[in-house]
């Protein structure tokens, strides 16, 4: 019971975080740079998945757990790459952007996504699943609190400012503690497994920081917006993979066997990725 609260309240927390610091004008600046956009997102949306459904077909990853990276690869990105973007001195503008749209685009493609990797991973053991249900549901933990944060921004900036910086500390706590629980709940699975989704995991964001960014220069982006694309297709939402994994098997204590690839995700991408996103970075601009 307290899991069924607490997740998707974080949830809704730290979208509603990423919502106070967009403005509407981050929705609509793709639009006016169609290369951009379009780079962008068919590198999140498109290639990402497939890259993961490849990857876990050559590890050998079957049933929940190979549902549960492609849940983790039809996931938006979050502050997290925001921040990232910021401190390689990427295009944070774009990479704002990039979030604003892409959370709002995945409402659509993450369900469908889910229900195909369930159906061709686990057949007949596939737990039943209504695509307008958990859209609908992605659409109230998600961008119902983005749009609240967007509109508290419009109507008071002043609170908006002081409560972003505020609002990214208690999320990234937040972010730890699902973590911990999603591990620590299913620990033999995640000890049993860890051999192969490691390094799924680590394979899955290396290569797609090399594929945003190479595409990026195929199509004569600059260097900035080139490093900006490479970490938005690089960087995903854990949190969000977290609880819809929780959402689709619901056990009675603890975090969803679906949720450990995202729970994974998120020591690598902090410990082993996140270090080798800034030496990638400090390489490509040396």
């Amino acid at each position: 019971m307290i899991i069924d609260v607490f997740l998707p309240l974080s949830l809704i927390f730290i979208m509603f975080t990423l919502g106070i610091g967009l403005t509407y004008k981050d929705f609509t600046n793709l639009f006016h740079n169609p290369k951009a956009f379009f780079i962008g997102v068919v590198n999140q949306m498109v290639i990402l998945p497939i890259v993961a459904f490849v990857i876990i077909l050559s590890i050998g990853i079957t049933k929940e757990l190979a549902v549960g990276i492609m849940i983790l690869a039809s996931c938006p990105g979050g502050v997290t790459s925001n921040i990232i973007t910021k401190l390689a001195k990427g295009d944070t503008a774009l990479s704002i952007s990039y979030t604003a749209v892409i959370s709002l685009l995945t409402i659509i493609t993450l369900p469908i996504v889910t229900i195909l990797s369930m159906k061709y991973f686990m057949g007949i053991e596939a737990p039943s699943l209504n695509l307008l249900s958990l859209g609908l549901t992605m659409f109230f933990i998600t961008a119902i609190p983005v749009g609240l944060g967007v509109l508290v921004r419009q109507k008071n900036k002043q609170f908006a400012d002081s409560f972003e910086k505020i609002g990214i500390k208690i999320s990234t706590v937040l972010f730890i503690i699902i973590i911990i629980g999603a591990l620590a709940s299913e620990w033999q699975t995640f000890v049993n497994n860890l051999s192969q989704l490691g390094p799924a995991i680590m394979l899955l964001i290396f290569s797609m920081l090399l594929i945003g960014y190479k595409s990026s220069n195929w199509f004569k982006m600059n260097s900035k917006q080139s490093l900006t694309v490479a970490i938005e297709s690089a960087i995903q939402n854990g949190t969000v993979g977290i609880t819809i994994g929780n959402l689709i098997i619901n056990p009675e204590t603890g975090l969803s066997i679906l949720s450990i690839p995202s729970g994974v995700y998120g020591i690598l991408m902090y410990f082993i990725c996140l270090p080798f996103i800034f030496w990638y970075v400090k390489r490509i601009n040396a």
